[in-house]
């Protein structure tokens, strides 16, 4: 895959950096970043279209130099994050909410099994994180929650979906996708608020999407122990305190 010279840096994280190419966008990552994951995140968006979501038009999955890296067709617009901080004084959650409960309308059995993937990544937390009687406690949780076919995005954030000039919203990266159930995909997207400082937002998004769904807070809330695990297992160092304190096997209900 051949990288434009007139290429522009839109966003750079520490495994990845995306590019404005013109009339597409390329996610090059680093030479860390394992091909299975480069794999899986562009199965997971071919995914989302076929189960008939907005999402961006995969081109190509390749290698440029000796990084792997994802072209999309470029989507015009501003994410609902540019939206926010340009008028914050704009009522954007309900919006933001409906188009979540959008996404968990839909279904693809191809997709990775949301309670599968969880309970890897909490096998994967050694001693030195939590402890094997805590590690067993979250498990017997994750176990015992219902059982659900839901497309769920797994990094639901307002940097993540672009807005169009007509108002209608294309979701982009799908690299957490999987199928399961929505509280869970609902209580990721409040801890990603939290862990951005977004206090107020987050608290606000928690009841909105409560009350459009129409399940209480505490069934929320006994997902929030189960994904701080699994946001552990992601090598959050920075965050690692915080998450700790959410890691709680106290019963919600």
């Amino acid at each position: 895959m051949k990288l434009p010279k007139d290429k522009i840096a839109i966003v750079e994280r520490h495994n990845k950096v995306v590019f404005d190419c013109g009339d597409s966008v390329i996610k090059v990552f680093n030479g860390n970043k394992p091909a299975a994951d480069i794999l899986n995140e562009a199965l997971n968006l071919a995914r989302a279209d076929q189960a008939g979501i907005d999402v961006p038009e995969l081109l190509e999955v390749g290698r440029t130099g000796a990084n792997w890296a994802i072209a999309t067709k470029k989507v015009e617009g501003k994410t609902l994050r540019q939206l926010i901080n340009e008028d914050p004084d704009v009522e954007r959650m309900a919006d933001f909410v409906e188009l979540e409960l959008h996404i968990h309308a839909h279904k693809n059995a191809l997709l990775n099994r949301q309670k599968d993937k969880y309970t890897r990544m909490i096998n994967s937390l050694g001693d030195d994180v939590i402890n094997e009687a805590t590690r067993y406690e979250l498990l017997m949780r994750l176990d015992g929650m219902p059982n659900h076919n839901k497309v769920c995005h797994g990094d639901f954030v307002p940097s993540n979906i672009i807005v169009r000039e007509d108002g209608s919203m294309c979701v982009c990266d799908w690299a957490h996708a999987t199928q399961g159930n929505g509280g869970a995909d609902c209580a990721t997207t409040y801890l990603h608020l939290m862990l951005g400082g977004e206090t107020e937002i987050a608290e606000k998004y928690l009841r909105t999407y409560c009350e459009r769904q129409g399940c209480s807070m505490a069934y929320i809330q006994s997902w929030m122990s189960i994904v701080a695990a699994a946001e552990l297992a992601r090598g959050r160092v920075v965050e690692q305190d915080y998450l700790l304190s959410m890691v709680d096997v106290v019963d919600y209900y």
